[in-house]
């Protein structure tokens, strides 16, 4: 969340960029709340000071009759602190449910704007595949290479679960191990992470895990919830911990199971592989000092550009507008790749990254010890490396061929051990 002050002395900006990312919080609210808090703080510390004098004077040599006026000050000075002490908590816990429902101030350059569509594309790289024969959507192709079951799953699991099988499988493994061996490189420190974590967890990094526009499974019975992503598990890695400086920066990545309660409404846009309950993902993730996070955050994205480069997969980096960024986001990037099965040929989400500034880690509580002394938070970004189900959507979409089969990206044969799926 932002700092008390900051929200304080910057009420208006505050104002302006809850609006500009649609959402609803009462800044005004938490800086009176926050004023109040200060008042009480000051009172509570005076109060304090006569309480210690008070006793003081009682230890010294004093007549009965002071003594009894000093026990009937201290008994109104007790009752005093402690009606401050319960008024203090009961506003600091609303301080604090207020502020948290202030988004992080965006970035200046982002578009500002309500949806998706109001995002402003920054680059693309390759074109569009063009074939010259009837294309399939990566649904139909998966199920006649029967390597994707749909209908099982649902029966199974329900709707919006998958089966991978035969060369589906080698696929996924194929995809995990390509992208991990090129976060290795990089200095980043691979984990399998959980796929579960407390609730505190998942709101320090900002995801609401109950209530009606919850995107997440709760555990019944459990002060715990099934993990949209692996940002959380590795945001909550140093939680309540002050980090050396001289270990930044931490690099990160985090392999785990995705699931998300809201799957989308039915249509073209959701079809499929695209937007599902249960998904594997390879995240990337860093922790570092605040000057760095600017270019953490570039570089993140680049390894995002290199890593479907790498898969010669045609696709554009958009610059997220206001209303499309989470609350915990400064400013974030999108990778979008090209899916010729999407509503006839469309760009669709494969990656995005975010920098969440120190956002995050205040609501963690991640600091690191300064050079002057002082314990100050954390920047903290994160980034997709590979989202499995959405990477195989591209693949079978761009490289499918006349006869039905698919080409594998010359990237993964070594990791696959085929170069083309077959129509089974």
């Amino acid at each position: 969340m932002l700092d008390y002050r900051f929200i304080a002395e910057n009420l208006p900006a505050v104002m302006a960029n809850i609006a500009d990312r649609f959402m609803k919080a009462d800044a005004g609210a938490v800086v009176r709340l926050y004023n109040r808090r200060t008042e009480l703080t000051t009172r509570l510390q005076s109060l304090q000071q006569k309480r210690n004098a008070n006793a003081a004077l009682m230890k010294g040599k004093i007549e009965q009759e002071q003594r009894n006026v000093l026990i009937e000050e201290g008994k109104k000075l007790k009752e005093e602190i402690t009606g401050t002490e319960t008024e203090l908590a009961a506003v600091e816990k609303e301080l604090e449910a207020g502020a948290r429902k202030i988004p992080n101030m965006a970035h200046p350059d982002a578009p500002v704007g309500k949806e998706d569509k109001d995002n402003l594309e920054v680059k693309r790289v390759g074109e569009p595949v063009k074939f010259n024969f009837e294309s399939a959507d990566h649904v139909k192709l998966g199920q006649d290479l029967d390597i994707i079951d749909f209908d099982s799953a649902t029966k199974v699991s329900g709707t919006k679960f998958y089966y991978l099988k035969n060369e589906g499988v080698f696929l996924e493994l194929a995809l995990i191990r390509y992208a991990l061996d090129i976060l290795q490189k990089k200095g980043f420190t691979p984990f399998i992470t959980p796929d579960i974590a407390r609730e505190e967890i998942l709101e320090g990094i900002g995801f609401n895990p109950r209530g009606a526009e919850s995107n997440v499974y709760t555990l019944e019975g459990e002060d715990a919830c099934l993990v949209g992503t692996a940002e959380i598990t590795l945001g909550g890695y140093y939680s309540n911990t002050i980090l050396a400086k001289e270990k930044l920066p931490l690099r990160m990545a985090g392999l785990s199971h995705c699931f998300r309660r809201e799957a989308g409404a039915a249509g073209q846009f959701s079809k499929g592989l695209y937007r599902v309950h249960q998904f594997t993902k390879l995240e990337m993730f860093v922790y570092c000092l605040p000057e760095q996070s600017g270019c953490f955050h570039e570089e993140l994205r680049s390894i995002e550009e290199e890593i479907f480069e790498g898969l010669n997969i045609p696709f554009r980096v958009v610059d997220t507008c206001t209303g499309d960024l989470g609350a915990s986001a400064y400013r974030k990037w999108d990778l979008e790749a090209w899916m010729p099965g999407r509503n006839n040929g469309e760009w669709g989400e494969v990656t995005s990254t975010s920098n969440c500034t120190d956002y995050q880690a205040r609501r963690l509580n991640i600091r690191f010890k300064d050079d002057d002394g002082k314990n100050k938070f954390v920047h903290m970004l994160n980034g997709t490396a590979i989202a499995v189900s959405r990477a195989i959507i591209a693949i079978l979409e761009n490289f499918q061929q006349a006869d039905g089969s698919v080409r594998i990206p010359g990237a993964l044969v070594p990791y696959c051990g085929f170069d083309l799926i077959k129509r089974k």
